[in-house]
């Protein structure tokens, strides 16, 4: 497409919407949802709150004495980033691998969220990992949580993971011992832990995090947090059927990605559910599907790495002949890009670029709002829930019942017009002025982002010369290749601290548990006894990522607030995205494997 073809486009009347009109409307909406306070609006889960991290799960707790012992490496975290660490370590090499979680079992995220209908909006061929390894093809194209859940228990029996693991157990602290070239760890039990190297898999969304509401301690109804659902009281399952729900009047506060999930199976459930909403969220067509047994019969080696590059390529923005998946997530690329020419971005002048995208942007999402007015009769109800903001400004949902589910009788949706719940009370929640008595006040509010690395990890992390990583991360983290850190020897982050951003996470653990098995396979190999980052290579990446990170300052400055920009304030410290590679994850999975093939180990310290 020449650019005078995009001079076409931006000047045509193809738009049935007005873009003046949508920035204004785009503008009014997030103003009215930037608060002062950022994340300090959310209340941390300690104290008289704990009891919301309390595991609902556990028959019987675990007694054991406590350890002193000394392994090859510990793994912090039992969910799909620490058993690929622990898979890829076992494959080079690494005998005693020792990994700590918290949980009573291996699954990280999927092992706390079995709300009712819990699913994976990732397509599973491409979510789940190890398929091929393991010989499993999921039962469908999205699968539900029990699935994945057991998927995470098939890779620990696999690599013989739980032989040194140690659940229900939490890190206090782990410490660089300088003179023994190895790490300190100290857990809640007691355990005193020697490992010569140190994974750090707590995984992104691990702490679930309250809304900072007047009163939210004075609810004397019952109450829990999404993240710990509580079918003692709910009654039924993860795929529904809540029984005990049938005379219970239920209030949700938060529609995000969990909310838009349970919301439905709340809704068939109670005599009455009320829906208390900030900001809706953007929910599109999920089409799941049976797994077909033909397909899985066309499937050649290779075929799911294959089809994750695939993705990967398709929804960072680039080209692919075929696409693999076709979902909401890569139709979604499919019109944000097709204003583009052959030749890409590039082909176009940058006072063009984001205008031509923002308007492809405004198509896709008056469809969205489109069939929000197609599924929902009520229609102040039906406005309430159309999102007017950028596609990515909030993580995009995909679901076949949840709009439906406000044509209930029984179902209130309570838009808060951004501004939240004023208070709660020992009855019930207050919004404008009035109070909407519950049996039962349930927190879809999602985990912490924006708060200190070791506040999120729940331990700190104590380097070379007594370098805290609390204070070192005080005002954001800086890292080499987003896995080390300069003074912290043998130690491995994994996650997206300064890594690139994918909708698939999956893949990105997988690049990462590659890359630490690499250079641990190599230090070893070479009779290494550490491994750290050189300040040089640390200042270089993070100047690197604060370069790129200019390119998307603009959209997520002018984003509703949420997660993705730090609750408006893109621009301050933490946040899940301004501290991300800006060259997005293709580009990224290619430096980490040229670095890998270029074999000098440029930017770390061998000894």
């Amino acid at each position: 497409m020449p650019v005078n073809e995009i001079d076409h486009l931006l000047n045509s009347d193809r738009f049935s919407f007005d873009p003046t009109e949508l920035r204004a409307k785009y503008k009014k909406e997030r103003d009215k949802r930037i608060r002062t306070e950022g994340n300090e609006q959310y209340v941390e889960v300690k104290g008289d709150f704990s009891h919301y991290v309390d595991d609902p799960y556990v028959d019987v707790p675990l007694e054991r004495k406590p350890l002193n012992d000394e392994v090859d490496a510990l793994v912090v975290g039992g969910g799909f980033g620490g058993l690929l660490a622990g898979a890829r370590l076992r494959q080079a090499g690494v005998k005693k691998i020792r990994l700590v979680e918290k949980g009573s079992d291996f699954g990280g995220t999927w092992y706390w969220n079995r709300y009712p209908g819990a699913m994976c909006d990732i397509e599973s061929y491409i979510y789940l990992p190890l398929l091929e390894e393991l010989g499993y093809i999921p039962k469908e194209k999205y699968t539900k949580a029990p699935e994945i859940l057991e998927h995470t228990r098939r890779i620990a029996d696999h690599f013989d993971l739980y032989s040194d693991a140690l659940l229900q157990t939490q890190v206090t602290e782990a410490r660089w011992v300088e003179a023994d070239k190895n790490w300190r760890i100290t857990t809640n039990r007691d355990d005193e832990i020697r490992a010569k190297y140190l994974v750090m898999a707590n995984g992104p969304l691990n702490r679930p995090k309250l809304p900072g509401i007047k009163g939210i301690d004075k609810f004397q109804g019952h109450t829990f947090h999404t993240s710990r659902w509580d079918y003692d009281y709910t009654g039924g399952d993860a795929s529904g059927g809540l029984s005990k729900l049938k005379d219970k009047r239920v209030g949700v506060i938060g529609t995000g990605a969990t909310a838009v999930q349970c919301i439905p199976h709340l809704g068939a459930a109670a005599e009455s559910l009320f829906v208390f909403q900030r900001t809706p969220s953007s929910v599109d067509v999920r089409a799941n599907q049976v797994t077909d047994t033909n397909w899985v019969k066309t499937l050649t080696p290779g075929w799911q790495k294959r089809r994750m590059e695939n993705f990967n390529t398709l929804v960072s923005g680039g080209y692919e002949k075929e696409d693999f998946v076709q979902d909401g997530w890569t139709e979604i690329f499919r019109n944000l890009t097709g204003v583009l020419p052959p030749e890409g971005y590039e082909a176009i002048p940058k006072n063009k670029l984001y205008l031509a995208t923002e308007l492809a942007d405004f198509e896709k999402m008056e469809k969205i709002r489109s069939r929000v007015d197609s599924l929902v009769r009520d229609e102040s109800t039906a406005e309430a829930l159309k999102p007017y903001y950028r596609q990515f400004c909030k993580r995009p949902c995909f679901h076949d019942e949840y709009l439906e589910t406000y044509n209930l009788p029984n179902v209130t949706l309570v838009d808060t017009a951004g501004k939240g719940v004023a208070e709660v009370t020992s009855r019930g929640v207050i919004v404008d002025g009035e109070e909407y008595e519950l049996d039962c006040l349930i927190f879809a509010t999602g985990f912490e982002v924006g708060t200190s690395y070791t506040r999120r990890a729940g331990y700190e992390v104590i380097g070379q010369n007594g370098r805290r990583l609390g204070k070192k991360w005080e005002k954001g983290p800086t890292t080499f290749h987003g896995m080390h850190s300069a003074e912290f020897p043998n130690c491995f982050f994994m996650g997206f601290i300064q890594t690139a951003l994918t909708p698939n996470f999956v893949h990105l653990l997988l690049e990462q548990s590659k890359h630490i098995a690499h250079l641990v396979h190599h230090a070893e190999k070479n009779k290494i006894g550490s491994i750290v980052a050189s300040q040089a290579a640390e200042d270089e990446w993070c100047a690197t990522i604060k370069r790129l990170a200019k390119s998307g300052e603009r959209f997520f400055k002018e984003c509703t607030p949420g997660y993705y920009n730090n609750e408006g304030k893109a621009d301050e410290g933490y946040g899940f995205i301004q501290n991300s590679y800006g060259g997005g994850p293709v580009e990224f999975f290619q430096i980490l494997e040229n670095w890998r093939e270029q074999g000098d180990m440029d930017g770390l310290i061998l000894e």
